[in-house]
This record gives C-alpha cells, sequence and structure tokens, in this order.
C-alpha cells in the first residue's frame, strides 16, 4: 500500500521567512518598546512615583511654594527622549544633574567654602554640602515587563500570521 499526502505549505514558509526578518532586524519592536519606556517615565513625572511605585520625597521647593518635585521648569522631564535601532531600545534624559536625582548623593561646594542658593520663600541658605535623596525615575517594573512581553508577542503574531499567542 502507497499513501501520499501533500500540502501547500506557502502560508507557514512565509510565515517562517517574516519571523526570521524580524530576528534579524527587530527596529520594529524596539521603537515600541523604546516608546513605552519614555511613556512609562513621563507618567512617573506627573504621578510623582518611582518605578517601584514610591512616592518621591517632595523638594523644598515644592513643600514650600507648590507644584511638583523634579519639574521646577520641566528641563529635566522636557530632556527625555527614546531611541532604538534594529537591536535595542533606550530612553533617557540629558540633563547633567539627572543622576543625582535619580540616585541621591551628596553636593558639596566646589572651589568656594559653601553653597548658595535662594530659597523658595525669597531668603538664601548656605550650607557646605546638601543631601539629595533619591528620587528614581528611570526604570522598569512589573507592568512595564508584562507590557513589553505584550508588545513582542504582538509583532511575532503579527510576523507569524497570528500563530504566536501569549502564555
Amino acid at each position: 500500500m502507497y499513501i501520499h499526502a501533500s500540502f501547500d505549505d506557502t502560508e507557514i514558509h512565509g510565515a517562517l521567512r517574516r519571523l526570521i526578518a524580524l530576528g534579524r532586524n527587530a527596529a520594529p519592536i524596539m521603537r515600541d518598546i523604546a516608546a513605552l519606556g519614555e511613556s512609562a517615565t513621563r507618567l512617573r513625572f506627573r504621578l510623582q512615583r518611582g518605578p517601584d511605585g514610591q512616592r518621591w520625597k517632595p523638594s523644598l521647593r515644592a513643600q514650600l511654594s507648590g507644584g511638583k518635585t523634579l519639574t521646577k521648569d520641566g528641563h529635566l522631564s522636557g530632556s527625555l527622549s527614546a531611541n532604538a535601532g534594529r537591536d535595542f531600545a533606550e530612553w533617557g534624559v540629558n540633563r547633567i544633574y539627572a543622576a543625582i536625582h535619580q540616585f541621591g548623593g551628596t553636593i558639596r561646594a566646589k572651589s568656594a567654602g559653601a553653597l548658595k542658593f535662594a530659597l523658595p520663600n525669597g531668603g538664601f541658605a548656605v550650607v557646605k554640602a546638601v543631601q539629595m535623596p533619591a528620587r528614581p525615575y528611570l526604570g522598569v517594573n512589573d507592568d512595564d515587563r508584562s507590557d513589553i512581553l505584550d508588545i513582542i508577542t504582538r509583532h511575532l503574531g503579527g510576523a507569524s500570521g497570528g500563530a504566536v499567542h501569549a502564555r
């Protein structure tokens, strides 16, 4: 007995070709991930919360004169941008003072004996050092991870013709 079965595998080959192409150049996925990271970071500035959900310690300026912490002039959040390529997604800010706000730390006078700065109530402070609390705004939390996996699944599903589904 001889049995011969055949089928049209054009659709399968097409899906495999699209998945291979996506694997070689994941730029569409990376652009969406970078946009997600930028959007999540902008939301953190609005909510005044870090990626871990913890509220930022209010700045002295925000306490005395109102407004939001890290948003006096909007330069820090305004410098937020995203970039992506075939194998990377990134987002961040380009201000020289960004790290001290993200990680916290001590600011000391470099050339003078003290730091002098205006206070929101009109007075001045003269101190040897200022301790800045960490107010993290960059990072990836569990919701972001889930959204990133959804982006990847959606792109893979599109490339495969809908054959890839989330777990």
